[in-house]
Formats: C-alpha cells, structure tokens, sequence
C-alpha cells in the first residue's frame, strides 16, 4: 500500500510540473502541433486518405486586426473582462440545453485554446476536467494577447487546415495580414464546426451568420496590443467601427 501511495505522489507530481512547464514554455514558443492535428491526420489515414495538414505559425501583429474582434464578436464577446471562464454563457447555455433547444456551448476562447493545444476532442467528464485546469493555468501564465494568438494559429478551420494564415492561404488566396474584415467575419461564422462549414464555399446560411457578426463587430472594442491595458470604462473610444 505504501509503495502504491508513493507511485500516485510521484504520478501527481510529475503531471503538475511537467504541465506547469509545457504551459510556461509555449508562452514564449509558438505551437506548430496540436493533438487534434495528430488525431485527424490518424482518422485520414484510417479513412483512407492522404494525409492533409496545412499550418502557419504567424504574430498577432501580423494578422488582420479584423480577425480577434470577428472571434470575440462570435465566439466570446466578454474574453477581454472574464478570467477564462463566462459563467453568465454557462448558466445560458445551460439552460437553452435543459429547455431541449438546439444545443450551445458556453466554452470561452480560453478554454478553447486550451482543448485545442492540450487536449483531444471529446465531451467527457474527464476531458472537461482537464480542460479546466488548463484553462486556469493559462489565464494565470499567458495574456490576453497570448492567449489569442495562440488561439487563432491553433484552432481547425477547414479540413486539415489549421491557423489564420493557413485559411487566408487556402480559402481566400491571401495571408493572414490580407484578411478583409468581411473575410474574418466568415471566418469566425464557421468556427462552430469548420468541417461542416465551409469559409471558402460559404452557404447562404453562412452568409446570414457572417453579416450577423459584422454587426456585432461594429461594437466590439479594439484589441489591445500586448502591454496594453484594456478599461472597459473608456472602451467605447476604441470600438471597431471600420
């Protein structure tokens, strides 16, 4: 029992310090592979496929600065006030789900990233709470501007595409600095499931998603470069109005 007991404690503490350090480390390193990019790549192959991974590694300062206001517009309109986690969009999305309506997350960019550089897809219990633990780890270590940065390079956009620059390339013959704001706006309209809808042959359903989130954008605040401050007092002198 005791030889048992020392196996868990060394078990444990290798986890918390092995993902203490990888959280550190990819504060300062980009993050050209993800799990999910391995997990596609095995179920191409499993499906007979050729094996189709398209990804760019790209600054925030060198994307559009159209692209974090179209994923804050569509994904998590409060990112730049919570602290991972909006638990008004929990409790909403809660009960949208309980209610028997059409079934919503209440996932944060933040912990988006999270799953997507740390974990798999899936919505177990376990999953979840791992995605929890990641999520807090990198709120605490990253900031705001980190977080989305990774956040763009890393999360699916098309089949077998990953990142901002990847999409501009393949979807819209453009780099991620070229993205219109109309672009990044259909972009961030696929971002619920970006195998099912397509930003390079968007639907007419895509399209009333899209103009959906340009409004929104026009009320959104600038995103603030790294270093900066965001006071959400004076945000309104910032708004995306372009």
């Amino acid at each position: 029992m005791k030889r048992f007991l020392k196996i868990i404690r060394w078990a444990v503490t290798i986890f918390f310090v092995s993902t203490i350090l990888a959280v550190v480390a990819y504060r300062f390193i980009p993050v050209y592979a993800t799990p999910l990019m391995f997990i596609r790549c095995i179920e191409q192959v499993v499906d007979g496929k050729s094996i189709t991974w398209h990804h760019h590694w790209v600054p925030l300062e060198k994307m559009s600065p159209s692209m974090p206001v179209a994923v804050m517009a569509s994904e998590d309109q409060r990112f730049l006030t919570h602290h991972g986690f909006d638990f008004d969009a929990i409790q909403k999305a809660a009960e949208s789900n309980k209610d028997g309506k059409k079934i919503r997350g209440g996932s944060t960019i933040s912990q988006q990233t999270a799953k997507n550089v740390f974990l798999w897809p899936g919505r177990s219990w376990l999953r979840k709470g791992f995605e929890t633990y990641f999520t807090f780890l990198i709120e605490l270590l990253w900031s705001k501007q980190r977080i989305m940065e990774v956040y763009l390079n890393s999360i699916e956009m098309g089949d077998g595409i990953y990142g901002v620059d990847a999409v501009a390339e393949y979807h819209f013959n453009t780099d991620a600095a070229g993205l219109s704001r109309a672009d990044c706006a259909l972009i961030a309209a696929t971002l619920p499931n970006p195998r099912k809808f397509s930003s390079k042959e968007p639907s007419a359903y895509m399209r009333k998603r899209q103009r959906q989130i340009e409004v929104q954008m026009k009320y959104m605040p600038l995103f603030p470069r790294e270093g900066e401050d965001y006071d959400p007092k004076t945000a309104a002198k910032g708004y995306y109005r372009k």
